[in-house]
């Protein structure tokens, strides 16, 4: 990766790992699930108001690295307002790219920075817990999401 990448990387995680956004409830949510990821401890709640198949509104709650928040962060970020297959369709993305596959970093916007996790195997499971949290807060499921 290159030198500017990773500097951006590690500014870009270390701010929304300190300063996240959407981290509250939403008024009048109406979809909400757990995710944990056994490995380092992350947990997060992710609440979400669906009108139709809009997500008008979504945050976050809970604790974890600096990555697990980060991801979370910059997740509602670029969520809100999708469909829920236009947020299928970006977790995909993010995913194929956060596990080291060829992807459209262009396609992803901000979410292109957490390509540098694909450097440390250990941490994807923190940069997808949140997406694969929302997926099931997106389909009511009424379980928690776990990253094993």
């Amino acid at each position: 990766m290159m030198e500017e990448l990773r500097e951006l990387y590690q500014e870009f995680i270390l701010d929304h790992g300190k300063n996240p956004r959407n981290f509250r409830v939403p008024e009048g949510a109406n979809r909400s699930a757990e995710g944990y990821n056994p490995l380092c401890g992350d947990r997060v709640t992710v609440t979400l108001r669906l009108s139709g198949d809009v997500i008008e509104d979504i945050g976050f709650q809970g604790q974890g690295c600096a990555i697990s928040t980060a991801a979370a962060s910059t997740m509602t970020e670029a969520v809100v307002g999708q469909t829920v297959s236009e947020a299928r369709a970006l977790m995909e993305r993010y995913i194929e790219v956060v596990k080291g596959g060829e992807g459209d970093l262009e396609a992803l916007d901000k979410l292109a920075v957490f390509a540098g996790v694909s450097e440390f195997p250990m941490r994807v499971k923190c940069a997808t817990l949140a997406w694969h949290t929302l997926t099931a807060a997106m389909d009511g499921e009424d379980t928690t999401v776990t990253t094993e």
